[in-house]
């Protein structure tokens, strides 16, 4: 009798699917999540390894020969080259200047169009249509009408008394230059995403405060700007990040030039790899330069938490 209960129940599991419910909703997940997973190990974490590897090496892409040298090449860029520090600080100044301009003037454009009225949505439309533009085409337009005495920038200068300089050839306005052509370009997504923000404050804090009499400034200050604060952290984070990354408004108006006054760190990798053909250098600096926007985002997110505590 026992035996016959273990045969009946053997044969039980034997008849239960393999394919069950709860193995078919798990198969169809994985296949719903297989392209952003096969995506991000091709594109992110397979470069990513890569490059770690290459960086522990002495690469020459012209003699496609390896050679494995350790921390060498972090060794190098840190103790012995000159050059590198002088990158870091250009690169520390364009995203102070460029972070700082950019979230002010956005909020400010933010302000000015996050409610119904004549004009708003052609006021939207322009100043979002440079994030849209071919970034090459912005950059070699910005390029001409930055010119010396011929540039459109300095001509509309002299109408008025004042002798422009030439602004991508001369190093102390060379940075200056691109940092304001990137805000430019760049200012009309962040609006966006303030005025998304602003859109979705309650209008309920603005009325009480003004029952309470609050001023304009009073309100912004304590009701509009602190629940703008997760938003302004995300903006934060992208805009620096993306401050660090910026390679083709140097490659294409100053070449990091003059006398090396815009060359950035984005560039610098580029240059030593692609123009010296050093590529493990230039993947310990690319290293280099994660590790430095990573602990940006960590410092900025610690402060964001520090802050809301």
């Amino acid at each position: 009798m026992v035996a016959l209960n273990d045969t009946e129940a053997t044969a039980r599991r034997n008849s239960v699917p393999w394919l069950t419910l709860r193995r078919r909703e798990a198969i169809e997940g994985w296949l719903f999540v297989s392209p952003t997973l096969i995506g991000f190990l091709i594109f992110f974490l397979g470069p990513l390894i890569a490059v770690v590897f290459y960086s522990l090496s002495e690469w020459n892409l012209l003699s496609q020969r390896a050679t494995y040298v350790g921390l060498d090449n972090y060794a190098d860029a840190l103790t012995a080259n000159r050059d590198f520090w002088h990158v870091i600080r250009n690169s520390i100044f364009f995203a102070a200047g460029l972070v700082p301009l950019n979230m002010a003037l956005a909020l400010a454009l933010a302000i000015a169009l996050c409610r119904p009225g004549p004009g708003v949505v052609f006021f939207r439309t322009v100043f979002f249509a440079p994030v849209v533009t071919s970034a090459v085409a912005w950059a070699i337009v910005w390029r001409f009408l930055l010119q010396g005495e011929a540039g459109a920038v300095n001509q509309l200068l002299a109408h008025v008394g004042i002798d422009g300089p030439n602004w991508l050839r001369e190093p102390n306005w060379a940075m200056v230059a691109v940092i304001v052509t990137r805000v430019i370009k760049m200012v009309g997504l962040n609006m966006i995403l303030y005025i998304a923000a602003l859109q979705a404050i309650p209008r309920d804090y603005e009325q009480a405060a003004r029952l309470e009499g609050a001023s304009g400034w009073q309100i912004f200050r304590m009701v509009t700007w602190p629940l703008l604060a997760p938003t302004t952290l995300i903006i934060m984070v992208i805009t620096t990040i993306g401050s660090f990354k910026v390679f083709d408004h140097i490659y294409l108006m100053t070449g990091g030039g003059p006398e090396n006054g815009t060359l950035v760190l984005a560039y610098y990798i580029y240059e030593q790899a692609f123009e010296f053909f050093d590529i493990g250098y230039a993947s310990a600096l690319a290293m280099i330069m994660f590790v430095i926007v990573l602990a940006l985002t960590i410092v900025q997110l610690l402060l964001r938490q520090k802050g809301s505590a």
